[in-house]
């Protein structure tokens, strides 16, 4: 077993094994959430100013506040993500993969490798979260951008000029939130709408926002393509795709076992806000900490930290999975025939985000049996 504090990742004290990740996250008044959204690698004084021309910025809301003022602003939201509506939801979530899996099917037919990432997943993430939020989406290519830019910028280790680049594209995104909150999708509630009514000023509400759009869309496209990758590189996906129980199932395991293993949100981030300890062991105060919520083993499946723990568990806990899940199932029986394509991929590798950067497939040279189809 690895020891309960690792050694220190940079200025942060590692905290991985699983019951003091659950005591770091339930202790909010010892581990304030306070470092959130600081980034990892500070920002110089270029990115600062493109930032400053844009007003960007990020007073504490949500998973980077505690307190009345969390669980005011948490209850509106969950209100948007209730178990009902996030099942309510799958038809769409098959209605957008059907069709998005037509278009890859038409690209592979012409003889081309097909990135699943960008043609897939990339589509249907976005849609589903506008869908339930009631907000009008941009289109996805520059909405694929912005996220993330906004997660390499605030997660990432960029050079001053690359912090440059990205601090351009995150302003470009807060702008458009700007107005964007103030619209709703055509015959749908919206959650920004109801957030106003609660009383939750514009500053915090676009913060809300900048957060909620990324979290609730990018990083579930990342967990999806993570599950694409690992079925079609560890001989699953044809299993999944002629599964007499249906792909669903083998596909909620495989999702499953990536949340253990390799979530595409695998760290999170605290800080100790007086003189603590952490399994009986001192911790000063002042010293940020970052929590594992997934394992590198292959041992039992044990996805319950993947999202988290306590009073910021996170509100996408149950809509990641059936997505990511629903997804693979559908686009493993409509293109059963397809095989990995090119070499291993790139795979963006942030402080608290990852996920390969491409998922490109091919068809099988040897034809296949018809169990896939659907």
């Amino acid at each position: 077993m690895r020891p309960l504090l690792d050694a220190r990742a940079g200025d942060l004290l590692r905290v991985n094994e699983p019951q003091a990740v659950r005591e770091v996250l339930r202790r909010v008044e010892n581990f304030a959430p306070d470092n959130a959204l600081t980034a990892v690698t500070p920002l110089g004084p270029d990115a600062l100013r493109r930032l400053a021309r844009a007003r960007f910025a990020l007073p504490p809301v949500l998973a980077s506040a505690s307190g009345p003022e969390h669980r005011r602003v948490r209850r509106v939201v969950a209100r948007f993500l209730t178990p009902a509506q996030v099942e309510a939801v799958r038809p769409l979530v098959v209605e957008l993969t059907h069709e998005r899996v037509d278009a890859a099917r038409r690209e592979l037919a012409d003889g081309r490798a097909v990135d699943l990432a960008e043609t897939v997943s990339a589509h249907v993430a976005p849609a589903v979260f506008g869908h339930l939020v009631g907000l009008a989406m941009p289109s996805t290519p520059v909405l694929h951008r912005w996220s993330r830019h906004s997660l390499e910028l605030f997660w990432g280790y960029p050079d001053p000029q690359r912090q440059v680049d990205l601090a351009d594209s995150a302003a470009e995104l807060f702008a458009w939130l700007t107005d964007a909150v103030h619209t709703r999708a055509p015959g749908r509630p919206s959650l920004f709408a109801a957030l106003r009514e609660a009383g939750i000023d514009e500053p915090r509400l676009r913060s809300l926002a900048f957060f909620l759009l990324i979290g609730g869309q990018e990083t579930t496209a990342m967990l999806t393509d993570i599950a694409l990758h690992e079925a079609l590189t560890s001989g699953a996906w044809r299993s999944i795709a002629q599964s007499p129980q249906g792909p669903a199932s083998e596909a909620e395991q495989l999702v499953r076992r990536m949340l253990t293993t390799t979530s595409s949100v695998p760290t999170w981030r605290r800080i100790a806000v007086r003189d603590t300890t952490i399994g009986g062991r001192a911790v000063a105060a002042g010293t940020p900490v970052l929590v594992e919520l997934c394992r590198h083993d292959r041992g039992d499946i044990d996805d319950s930290l993947a999202f988290g723990f306590g009073v910021h568990r996170c509100l996408g806990a149950r809509l990641a999975p059936l997505e990511a899940s629903t997804v693979l199932a559908e686009t493993a029986a409509g293109l059963p025939e397809v095989v990995p394509a090119g070499p291993a991929p790139d795979w963006l590798r942030l402080l608290s985000f990852q996920a390969p950067r491409t998922v490109l497939v091919r068809r099988r040279s040897e034809p296949v049996g018809q169990g896939g189809s659907r």
